[in-house]
């Protein structure tokens, strides 16, 4: 069976650290003053990141700079979904949520931006010494991270590959029923999507999207060390 793109498999990093990123929504230098107070070493460390990679922000241009560089690592987030369909999207709607940089580039940039978009998977799988630890932007719909994984790796489309990225790039059912049934097979499921005000974790489900793009109203970005699956950042 040839491997889905729609996954990303990582081994072990025996060179350093794995972190993890809410979502950015443009805001790129405020992360990269985070990434700095942590001491992240690009030679050597990896940043994986929860999707939701540009709206909002005023640093959207910088995510072609940041999608080439090798120790970063994205999943597809619902508003990185909008660059991937923006030819049929709901343009209204996603100019209400942050859009505008978009609708502002030229045809051949929007063009460009959408390539690099379409290549991002919808999960990420990373080895940590403890087992593996997923990444999805918003949930896993299956009680088990294998179950998803069987579904992309088995080439499901049409109807049926739409719902489940409906779950994995906009649900929010788990959180806001307080699930804490968790998801099989994983050490640790790292999702994004909806802000919390401090990390907060249901079973092994972590949730690190702490409003680092809306730094006005006391947000700030947490960094996720997947060994260890304590924060780095903010500092204590």
């Amino acid at each position: 069976m040839t491997p889905s793109p729609l996954i990303r498999r990582f081994a072990p990093n025996p060179q350093g650290r794995d972190l993890a990123v809410g979502d950015i929504h443009g805001h790129f230098a405020l992360l990269r003053l985070a990434l700095q107070e942590v001491g992240f070493n690009p030679a050597r460390d990896r940043l994986f990141s929860v999707g939701d990679l540009t709206d909002r922000g005023p640093e959207c241009g910088e995510v072609l700079h940041w999608l080439a560089s090798p120790w970063f690592h994205p999943v597809c987030g619902n508003h990185d979904d909008y660059v991937c369909r923006y030819e049929s999207c709901d343009r209204e709607n996603w100019l209400q949520n942050g859009g505008a940089w978009f609708q502002r580039l030229t045809p051949a940039e929007q063009a460009q931006f959408a390539i690099h978009y379409r290549a991002l998977p919808i999960a990420i799988e990373v080895a940590t010494p403890a087992g593996p630890v997923g990444l999805l932007h918003a949930d896993c719909p299956f009680s088990s991270w294998q179950g998803l994984l069987d579904q992309l790796d088995a080439g499901v489309s049409g109807g049926r590959l739409r719902a489940i990225k409906n779950v994995c790039l906009w649900s929010r059912r788990r959180i806001e029923r307080l699930d804490e049934s968790g998801v099989a097979d994983l050490v640790a499921l790292v999702v994004g999507h909806t802000p919390v005000s401090v990390p907060a974790r249901l079973g092994n489900v972590y949730y690190i999207d702490t409003g680092g793009w809306y730094p006005d109203e006391g947000g700030y970005f947490t960094l996720l060390d997947l060994g260890s699956l304590t924060p780095l950042f903010p500092l204590p």
